[in-house]
């Protein structure tokens, strides 16, 4: 079976455990020139994360001398990459439908799009429907039978070198330039050059395809495919507002809220395109809700349909042994939002009273907040990092927890909650967001704890680890709960009915049938 490799910074002063320690081997396939069956990823709440992590990242240089030698070495490394080759999409069997798939940032490591566009994608070509990918850099990872065309792009934020500028050879139209220039003055303008680069692609493939399915990019060039006259399907995990406004309560700077304003300037043109689109789909009731109240768009064009898990993966294994004391949290990025610090602070009142460990799954930043609340608190004993462990790797690390933990503020859904539910770990999870849809009742599939309180954290967590009878019915539902309602096979099944309505000119659905 292809895994996907959690490639993930570790971050002093942490203890940390590296890809060999964990036996990860990365295996790749030939066929598109990419790694197919491998994705790095950051997981989290889908995609946003990323772009946090992306604003909080740029650091001046410190001379000029230092500035032009990394910009050579920036184009010396330019002219070693190469676009990767076009791939055919496998041919739809009788009544299926012929979808181009579009992310602006397609590789999982990039944040939850890639890990939505690969197993989307591949349950869709499994459905009998013909998929091809169209997606910027950096290029995703696809299962046989997908197909995939690149569309190339400056891939400004790129490691190791983000924020770089590009060799004046690589400028090839107004899109590129716009990008760039955009991206000069703190914003982020990858949405909107995709869009445009894009829909030069599809100009004269129109009859190649039934419909557009957009994971999230919401460019102009998008509105104009559909003023053009294409059935579009659009994909908004969660309103990207909250991201935003959380940023901003947490900034202490004028500068901070300023640059922050800046770089989530692309809302703007996400929201005046997202309110004109006919078809709009999220993946919980959390979502449709804020996306109505947050972005205007009208409930009778939202429709609700989850993410998955991969349950044949993320499951328990029979010769993963429990380390008592044993926590485990997973996060995407060094953000507010995500909660790691009042988990902290729990930690520490927990470590008083008994022998515990918490082990990390994420890329805090060696000088973020993380890392200086771990050390405020002394608490870089009992704290691991992971790096670079593959999915089933990361299923006996959630089998050798006691407890999982999502203390995140805010979750349009929760992706690490589904994984250790479906490892049968019982979960406690805060209320923030679409947390309480996905984990389900209190005390019955999990534990639920209001956001940003360590108490509330503390409590929860001490009863799980008092209560082995506790830990094994909340585990056992869960992994229930996961098989019936978060497996990609339901996500796809809900996403080509969504299809068909778009198509035959009906209502969509309210949400993703489970029965």
């Amino acid at each position: 079976m292809c895994q996907r490799v959690r490639s993930l910074h570790t971050v002093a002063p942490f203890a940390t455990a590296s890809s060999s320690a964990m036996g990860c081997r990365t295996h790749r396939r030939h066929a598109l020139g990419l790694q197919r069956g491998t994705t790095f990823v950051s997981v989290g709440a889908i995609g946003e994360n990323e772009l946090s992590r992306l604003r909080e990242s740029w650091t001046v240089p410190q001379t000029l001398r230092h500035t032009i030698a990394a910009t050579r070495e920036s184009w010396v490394r330019s002219r070693s990459l190469v676009t990767p080759e076009r791939v055919a999409a496998r041919p739809p069997a009788p009544g299926g439908r012929r979808i181009a798939f579009l992310v602006y940032r397609g590789n999982p490591q990039c944040g939850g799009q890639g890990v939505y566009t690969r197993h989307l994608t591949r349950e869709l070509v499994r459905l009998g429907h013909s998929v091809e990918v169209f997606s910027g850099p950096p290029w995703p990872e696809l299962d046989e039978g997908v197909g995939f065309t690149p569309v190339s792009g400056l891939d400004l934020y790129r490691e190791p070198d983000p924020f770089r500028w590009p060799a004046p050879r690589e400028f090839r139209d107004l899109a590129d330039v716009g990008e760039f220039a955009i991206m000069l003055t703190g914003g982020f303008g990858e949405p909107w050059a995709f869009a445009r680069r894009v829909r030069r692609l599809l100009a004269s493939r129109r009859a190649d395809f039934d419909i557009i399915h957009d994971n999230q990019c919401m460019g102009s060039g998008v509105l104009s495919l559909f003023h053009e006259g294409w059935p579009l399907l659009e994909t908004l995990h969660h309103p990207i507002t909250v991201d935003r406004s959380i940023a901003l309560d947490h900034a202490t700077t004028f500068w901070q809220r300023y640059s922050t304003r800046r770089w989530y300037g692309f809302l703007r043109m996400q929201v005046r395109v997202v309110r004109q689109l006919d078809a709009v789909l999220t993946v919980s009731h959390n979502s449709k809700s804020d996306i109505h109240e947050q972005m205007g768009v009208d409930l009778g064009r939202l429709t609700v349909v989850p993410v998955g898990v991969d349950h044949d993966v993320f499951r328990p294994y029979d010769d993963v042994v429990k380390k008592p004391g044993r926590l485990m949290v997973t996060t995407s990025s060094d953000v507010a939002m995500k909660g790691l610090v009042p988990l902290l602070e729990a930690l520490a009142k927990l470590r008083t009273e008994r022998d515990i460990d918490l082990v990390v799954i994420g890329r805090p930043k060696s000088d973020g907040r993380v890392a200086a609340t771990i050390e405020r608190l002394g608490l870089g004993d009992v704290v691991t990092t992971i790096s670079g462990v593959s999915d089933e790797a990361l299923a006996r690390l959630y089998g050798e927890a006691q407890v999982a933990i999502v203390p995140s503020l805010y979750e349009g859904f929760s992706l690490p909650a589904i994984e250790a539910m479906s490892c049968a770990v019982p979960v406690v999870a805060t209320t923030g967001g679409a947390l309480p849809e996905v984990v389900g009742t209190s005390g019955e599939t999990g534990l639920l704890v209001e956001p940003n309180d360590p108490d509330a954290l503390v409590e929860a967590i001490r009863r799980l680890l008092d209560d082995a009878g506790l830990r094994e019915r909340l585990g056992a539902n869960a992994r229930e709960r996961v098989m019936h309602r978060f497996t990609w096979g339901v996500t796809a099944r809900g996403t080509a009915a969504c299809y068909e309505s778009i198509l035959r000119g009906g209502a969509l659905p309210d949400s993703v049938d489970f029965t």
